[in-house]
């Protein structure tokens, strides 16, 4: 049974609706390139108001609850580095202009949130009426942690994407983009634009992400108001942490080694939960150091790989700027 009322949930996702709509009608109200000064500034915000929503459930329901929504947000947030990867991927493919790629983001953001309290909504209800699907979620980790690790996010190929061909095969698209526009009428005739196939693949990806990170989260809590309000505001930071990072992704060389290992152990304590209960904040030390580790590791990749650029035993990477 979940500590808070669910009807919380309300002025939770109006507060939200709130934010989202000051987002896009305020500060992003025509397209226009992120900086890295202003994704800085954006990540800012969206980490301080989620740790702020931490100190109100610290004062509403005490520590363990805030302790779980920390390390919710935390599980939820490194989980969505491997999201950044892919959406680079589809910017790179369908080489979106960097003007138009927070609209996408934003939609993709919106059609994320209904989906994922879908998901987590089914996921409490079937885990209050069938306990032996906590085992399930938990083996499901294990075996997504191993596949993590030799899993390479270079071999997705969007054009093989299901949902893209099904568009494609019912819809006209236009030749090129239409500005920031998803659909258009031309010569009387409805057409998507390619920025709109882009939020399909977005979309779709997503899914597939929110099928390892809402059961890892489900094996740190069971409440779904912790749950899903952890996702909500790790998924709010989740355009800000792309245009922060995205010239630097390729730096975290070991981050998924060190998220595959996060997926294990939150498995393994789900399988094991009847035979030892791990405390909440032993198991956000868990997390934290085996995330800290790997980028630490990825950190000391990166020097030492351009020391060795310098020496002339490398070639330099084309993408690093020039000094």
């Amino acid at each position: 049974m979940s500590e808070f009322p669910l009807i919380a949930l309300i002025p939770f996702s109006l507060f939200i609706l709130g934010l989202l709509a000051l987002d896009l009608g305020v500060f992003h109200r025509k397209s226009h390139e992120i900086s890295h000064k202003e994704a800085v500034g954006w990540c800012v915000v969206w980490v301080t108001l989620a740790m702020l929503f931490n100190v109100f459930i610290y004062f509403w329901h005490g520590t363990e609850p805030a302790i779980l929504f920390f390390t919710g947000y935390l599980i939820e947030q490194s989980l969505s580095v491997d999201n950044l990867f892919v959406f680079a991927l589809i910017f790179s493919y369908f080489k979106v202009p960097k003007i138009y790629q927070h609209r996408v983001l934003f939609w993709g953001i919106i059609g994320a949130l209904v989906l994922r309290a879908f998901f987590i909504l089914t996921g409490s209800a079937l885990l209050t009426r069938f306990e032996w699907i906590f085992y399930v979620f938990g083996a499901f980790l294990v075996f997504t942690g191993v596949r993590m690790a030799f899993h390479d996010n270079e071999n997705i190929d969007p054009e093989h994407n299901p949902l893209l061909r099904l568009v494609r095969k019912f819809m006209p698209v236009t030749a090129g983009y239409r500005e920031d526009k998803f659909v258009v009428r031309e010569h009387g005739k409805l057409f998507v634009t390619p920025l709109f196939l882009v939020l399909v693949l977005v979309e779709s990806t997503d899914v597939v992400f929110a099928v390892d990170s809402i059961p890892a989260i489900f094996a740190i809590t069971t409440d779904p108001f912790i749950v899903y309000t952890s996702n909500v505001f790790a998924i709010l930071g989740l355009r800000s942490f792309y245009f922060l990072l995205s010239g630097v992704l390729d730096s975290f060389h070991y981050l998924k080694y060190g998220l595959a290992a996060v997926l294990s152990f939150v498995g393994l304590k789900m399988l094991l939960a009847d035979v030892y209960h791990l405390n909440p904040l032993v198991s956000l030390a868990v997390i934290a150091f085996l995330l800290g580790s790997a980028i630490v590791a990825s950190l000391i990749k990166r020097r030492h790989d351009k020391k060795l650029e310098e020496m002339g035993v490398l070639p330099a990477d084309p993408e690093e700027p020039a000094e």
